[in-house]
């Protein structure tokens, strides 16, 4: 195979690229409601509250590692964050306390995982029943809610023009911000080297322990940030939001090129991924097609995607 071929496997961003402009070519011939500004607005939505959960969520992956407790996270962090509101506790205060937990939440989940010398899959499983289980406790199942006018709820996740919402600069900003430090900084080598191979890695100076604390931190605070938005949304929050948030977040890393194994993705990419489950989730609703056909979606792309990134890592070799 020529170079420019070679060059081409390498950016994992077409493959999801082509995926997306299928799919939306697809709802687009079922529905002409499909396009049109409302509903074109609730995708970029919900990308953008799932994507920023991705972007942490690719960037502990490419190391090696992943975390199954980010959507109880975003949940406790949502609920969190309105607890204190109806306190009547300064808003931004509020905000700093919710991230910060939910930041602590990540650290500990690394510290444990390094510590132990236990799979992250057990541990950051084990957290997501604690934490899901902390949640039911302390509200009883019943939902919180705000509904006095704030403006930082509205910079959060309040509408910016027409139905387009907040969210998506946040979004934006965090794939942006990421992927400039995983493609053009020098922890962004270490977070490759780290998941590539963690014995070379130490041996050429990387700090593995500390890149792994830093990923699963950073990855614990942007599900804050993502249910703090959301809550920002709604301005309000039950016990099961974010169930399920985890999986997404990872099938977005995959979609998007990141290989579970560690050591190769892209952050635009898993963005990208992110924004097309949005894509299948708000078309298959336009469509009317059952609920239950969301996940069947999402988990064909998911293998097929898997499929993809395996042929890639090979003929870029």
């Amino acid at each position: 195979m020529g170079t420019y071929p070679k060059k081409i496997l390498k950016h994992s961003e077409i493959a999801v690229t082509t995926s997306t402009v299928i799919t939306i070519l697809f709802f687009s011939f079922l529905s002409k409601q499909f396009l049109t500004m409302s509903n074109i607005a609730s995708i970029l939505t919900i990308a953008a509250e799932t994507g920023i959960v991705t972007v942490g969520m690719a960037f502990l992956i490419i190391s090696g590692d992943f975390d199954l407790s980010v959507g109880s996270t975003y949940g406790l962090s949502a609920l969190l964050f309105g607890k204190l509101l109806e306190i009547n506790l300064n808003p931004i205060l509020s905000l700093f306390i919710a991230l910060i937990v939910s930041s602590i939440i990540g650290f500990c989940n690394g510290i444990i995982t390094l510590k132990t010398g236990i799979s992250s899959f057990i541990t950051t499983l084990g957290m997501m029943f604690a934490i899901r289980g902390i949640i039911l406790a302390i509200t009883y199942g019943f939902p919180v809610s705000y509904e006095v006018p704030s403006l930082t709820l509205d910079i959060l996740g309040g509408k910016l023009f027409g139905d387009i919402r907040t969210s998506v600069i946040w979004f934006i900003l965090t794939s942006l911000i990421f992927s400039i430090i995983l493609n053009n900084t020098r922890y962004g080598n270490w977070v490759f080297a780290t998941g590539g191979n963690k014995e070379v890695a130490r041996a050429v100076g990387v700090n593995v322990f500390k890149v792994k604390i830093m990923n699963f931190t950073i990855l614990g605070f942007l599900a804050g940030l993502a249910g703090c938005i959301t809550f920002g949304r709604f301005r309000y929050a039950d016990a099961l939001l974010g169930s399920n948030l985890e999986l997404e977040a990872i099938a977005s890393s995959v979609i998007g090129g990141c290989y579970l194994s560690g050591g190769y993705g892209s952050i635009i990419g898993a963005s990208l991924g992110a924004f097309l489950i949005a894509v299948i989730r708000s078309g298959l609703v336009i469509i009317g097609a059952p609920p239950l056909w969301y996940r069947a979606f999402v988990g064909i792309i998911l293998v097929i995607a898997a499929i993809i990134n395996s042929y890639i890592m090979k003929k870029s070799v």
